[in-house]
């Protein structure tokens, strides 16, 4: 199987990356049919299949990973990437013309997370539910679990285009761990990432888990080696303080009281913080939560006192001048969760603007 037929067994159209059999399937195909200016299924999947075919070529790449699998007490990030693409084409958004491929979506199946949580016997049998066309030599190769597939993808994404800049669209935090740990392989070293988050997600496990929205943040940290290469911006649902994560893990954080308190201040002191570790560039991964809760409260763990939209915009479009956007993902979008009947519209509106700023950084005109 050649890696461009691997990636669309992989992938779905966007919006398909839900198994959906009966309820909502016409109006996921509705949805196909209009992110792909397409009439029919039929077309819909022919344009799925150009857009992989331009790989070798793009700029960037977007994948959508509706998982909410590793997610926390309250879900609905599944439905993210689709509420968030939704956004960019009401707006007129168009990523094509900045040179950005959307590759579609991660095949999510509901009860999985990650390939390694799985029997050898669970494997072999989701592997002949999810490819029962795929011939069974090859078919044994293959991931079936979202975070598994999703760093599968974006390996095969790098070896046909090693400069391509990667964007994601989540899911839950812990679908941010797979284009981190592919693009290790190609960043220019060293390198860093920096993440706007309510929470710290340093744990090395939860409950016995290896893999979901607490503990990636560790793993990525581990990946690039520590030494402040790692950098957190509006922590502020801990249950440890500042001088316990920094000292015993070897992150920078700013905490968001300190931004609040000081915005200019603290935004040139994390630049300042960035370029002082040599990083010749940083993944931007951006949890909605990071975020002030009356901006974007359609999210699993919205926190009040957080950062304001322009400041986070303003952090983005200085990390891409100053320092260089090696790409980005926005995370916790969950539209399902509304606490107000704006809440949908208004952090989706606002996870669209964070996309759009994240691109137009990491691919300057």
């Amino acid at each position: 199987m050649s890696p461009l037929d691997e990636l669309a067994t992989l992938l779905r159209p966007a919006g398909g990356g839900l198994y959906l059999v009966s309820t909502g399937k016409a109006e996921q195909e509705s949805l196909q049919q209009r992110l792909y200016g397409a009439s029919t299924p039929d077309q819909v999947r022919q344009r799925f299949r150009d857009a992989i075919e331009k790989i070798p070529t793009a700029k960037g790449v977007l994948v959508g990973v509706p998982s909410d699998v590793g997610a926390g007490f309250r879900r609905g990030a599944n439905l993210g990437p689709q509420g968030i693409r939704l956004s960019l084409l009401d707006d007129g958004v168009d990523l094509a013309s900045r040179g950005v491929v959307d590759l579609g979506d991660v095949f999510v199946v509901p009860q999985l997370l990650s390939d390694d949580m799985l029997s050898p016997e669970q494997l072999a049998a989701s592997q002949r539910a999810v490819y029962p066309d795929v011939a069974e030599v090859e078919r044994a190769k293959l991931p079936v679990s979202p975070l598994s597939i999703e760093r599968r993808v974006f390996e095969l994404v790098f070896a046909l285009n090693p400069k391509v800049k990667p964007f994601v669209l989540g899911g839950d935090h812990s679908t941010a761990l797979p284009p981190v740990q592919a693009l290790a392989a190609v960043a220019p070293q060293p390198w860093g990432i920096v993440q706007p988050d309510a929470h710290t997600d340093l744990l090395e496990s939860r409950l016995g888990i290896r893999h979901c929205f607490a503990t990636w943040s560790w793993h990525a940290n581990e990946l690039l080696g520590r030494q402040g290469r790692l950098t957190q911006v509006g922590i502020r649902a801990s249950g440890r303080d500042r001088a316990h994560w920094e000292s015993t893990l070897g992150v920078r954080q700013f905490w968001a009281k300190d931004v609040l308190a000081d915005p200019q201040g603290q935004l040139d002191a994390l630049l300042a913080h960035v370029k002082s570790t040599g990083v010749r560039g940083v993944y931007f991964s951006n949890d909605i939560d990071g975020t002030d809760s009356k901006w974007a409260d359609a999210t699993g763990t919205p926190e009040p006192n957080g950062l304001e939209p322009d400041w986070v915009v303003e952090l983005i479009r200085r990390l891409g001048r100053e320092v260089g956007l090696l790409g980005g993902d926005v995370m916790e979008v969950a539209p399902s969760l509304t606490p107000t009947p704006d809440s949908a519209p208004r952090t989706l509106a606002l996870a669209a603007r964070y996309l759009r700023e994240t691109v137009d950084a990491a691919l300057p005109r």
